[in-house]
């Protein structure tokens, strides 16, 4: 995520304005700004992590004197009860930060968590599990960083990166064998071409396509397929596949899955950040 280090940081800062645009009103209220305190964070369920940088990022955002001491890497798996990291600073300051630090963590580690149980689910075979544009608008960069934490493969960053032809597509260029030979005069990219039947494939085969993407078919359909590609394209697979029918879309011969659930329905990590033992006041 170096990369987009400017973008995140301008992100964090707009969360952090979102959630307190102008005073933590119960925070100035109940705690004296000289307070320092220290916290635990701990998972409240198993879990793999991701984000461990972003909400160190965002407790410093508040005050760059607030310490996080990380005690996993983005990446590595956290049982129920484990200690992730340690907080030290002001109080307030930690109280201040803390929802949007733990809304990041807890979104992007239920994100690498669900990953990491669709990699498990095809451990074994060929297929790799890829992630898709489906992910929350300003929030893709942080989302698919948290796809490679669990062991998944980055699709496409954006529309940009790669030429993907879908129906609309095909229609509006009139045919398969259009839109490819239009696309092939723009980039030498792999093209992806997404197909629902034989004759489609066979269309795509004979147009060129590098990569075809068999939509809503079933492991039998797509071994069938499979057959007829004969190697002379890479297999992808999407529409629909979950944990439970992962590893038979696997089994058929998929090179690649696709599933967009990883980002638009996972589910976030239970977590918690308690303040331990006695505050300490500065004076």
């Amino acid at each position: 995520m170096s990369s987009n280090r400017d973008y995140i940081a301008r992100h964090i800062r707009t969360a952090l304005v979102e959630d307190c645009p102008k005073i933590d009103v119960t925070t100035s209220a109940c705690v004296d700004s000289s307070q320092n305190s220290k916290a635990v964070l701990i998972a409240k369920q198993d879990m793999v992590v991701s984000g461990m940088n972003i909400f160190s990022e965002t407790m410093k955002a508040v005050d760059s004197k607030t310490k996080v001491f990380p005690a996993l890497k983005d990446g590595q798996s956290a049982k129920k009860g484990a200690v992730l990291a340690r907080i030290s600073g002001r109080s307030a300051a930690i109280l201040k930060a803390e929802r949007v630090a733990l809304n990041y963590l807890q979104r992007m580690s239920g994100i690498a968590t669900l990953t990491a149980r669709y990699v498990s689910a095809t451990k074994g075979t060929k297929a790799k599990i890829f992630d898709t544009r489906k992910t929350t608008p300003t929030l893709r960069v942080f989302e698919k960083y948290a796809v490679t934490c669990g062991g998944g493969v980055n699709h496409r960053e954006s529309l940009s990166d790669a030429p993907l032809i879908k129906e609309n597509h095909i229609r509006a260029s009139g045919c398969i064998a259009n839109a490819v030979k239009k696309i092939r005069k723009l980039t030498k990219k792999p093209i992806i071409l997404e197909v629902t039947n034989r004759d489609e494939i066979l269309e795509g085969l004979a147009a060129g396509a590098d990569i075809l993407l068999l939509d809503n078919m079933t492991p039998a359909q797509v071994g069938r397929a499979v057959k007829l590609i004969n190697e002379r394209a890479v297999v992808e697979v999407s529409g629909g596949i979950t944990v439970k029918t992962a590893r038979a879309h696997a089994l058929a011969g998929a090179d690649r899955i696709s599933v967009g659930a990883l980002t638009h329905s996972a589910p976030a990590c239970d977590l918690s950040l308690l303040f331990e033992g006695e505050p300490n006041v500065v004076v």
